[in-house]
């Protein structure tokens, strides 16, 4: 069972969302609703599984329903019609008392706009989720000060948030996302409002942090090349609709429709792609032998990038193995060309 359900989940803004709904089922978009009925349709018919323990990134554009579709996970926004099941919980059946409960051991949630109290230090920013679950002060602080280590914040603990850089601000709220230790980790834009230096270091923060807590995160984005770098799975909304969902190669080597096409065709696939992703296999070697004589192995999950000066260089064949040094195919030029082609 998926860690995170949401089944067939609908939402529309507006004054009559019901009178509304049965026009949205039948197949009317997002402009026409909005045209007829004055109505904003949020999303439209999304079902998702997100597996414990994996990076679910959504993206679109602006009014796509990304961020709509994250407050639903955590009932900040309820659903005009659908289910939200969370570690098997239908949370659409919780009352509210049930519902802080909920939130409060179950998910954590970083903003957009940092969110962090201004008369309240780092350490105590950090351990308020754990003050409100009734936590003592010398355990709560104790645990706080590990996830300030763990976000690089080391010497900043007595510093309050007038004091601190965009970035560092950022890693406060991460630290304090953490430190309840939930299961899950809802993440709204987190990274949107930092400089693109201080982007890519947060979103290599958040990886390195992810290898080895293993949380299952969602997280909302406009940026593709931030979603690709980050997500085990992405999905695509268009006017509210899921048009697709699939793995970072999914999304580059089978685009569902024009408008994901629109979206990568001028992605660097180079540093999105892996050696497992475009090898050929054992079966596909057509006769050809299995172990070239110019060859080197790189492992099936590095990214083309990695490995691609050096066939380039040396015209050699990457034999391709897994983490007991098993051969899983081979990847010669032809390979490489065909797979770094953009799409037509």
């Amino acid at each position: 069972m998926p860690k995170i359900e949401l089944k067939s989940v609908y939402k529309i803004f507006g004054d009559n969302p019901l009178e509304v709904l049965p026009i949205v089922q039948k197949g009317a978009t997002k402009e026409e609703v909005l045209e007829d009925t004055g109505h904003t349709v949020g999303l439209d018919d999304v079902s998702i599984g997100i597996e414990e323990g994996e990076t679910f990134v959504c993206m679109g554009l602006s009014g796509s329903g990304k961020s709509t579709l994250i407050r639903h996970i955590n009932r900040l926004i309820d659903p005009t019609s659908g289910e939200i099941i969370v570690d098997g919980t239908n949370v659409m059946e919780l009352n509210e008392k049930d519902v802080l409960e909920f939130r409060k051991n179950h998910m954590s949630m970083v903003f957009q706009s940092f969110g962090l109290f201004p008369h309240k230090t780092v350490i105590q920013n950090v351990a308020y989720g754990l003050e409100i679950q009734g936590m003592k002060l010398e355990e709560r602080n104790e645990i706080a000060l590990n996830q300030i280590k763990a976000v690089g914040l080391n010497g900043f603990e007595y510093q309050y948030p007038a004091q601190l850089s965009g970035g560092m601000k950022q890693r406060v709220g991460l630290a304090r996302a953490l430190a309840p230790n939930n299961g899950i980790l809802l993440m709204d834009e987190a990274f949107s409002a930092l400089d693109p230096l201080i982007r890519a270091d947060m979103q290599q923060q958040l990886i390195e942090l992810q290898s080895q807590l293993k949380k299952t995160i969602v997280f909302i984005t406009h940026d593709l090349d931030e979603s690709l770098k980050l997500g085990d799975h992405i999905g695509i909304l268009n006017g509210g609709r899921l048009v697709q969902v699939g793995t970072p190669e999914d999304i580059i080597l089978k685009p569902a429709d024009d408008y994901v096409s629109a979206f990568v065709k001028d992605v660097n696939r180079a540093k999105v792609l892996r050696a497992r992703s475009v090898m050929l296999k054992p079966d596909d070697f057509n006769g050809r032998d299995n172990k070239p004589v110019d060859t080197f192995e790189v492992h099936e999950d590095v990214f083309i990038e990695e490995f691609l000066p050096r066939v380039l260089q040396d015209r050699s064949t990457v034999i391709v193995v897994d983490s007991q040094g098993n051969s899983k195919g081979q990847i010669t030029e032809k390979e490489l060309a065909n797979a770094l082609k953009k799409s037509e």
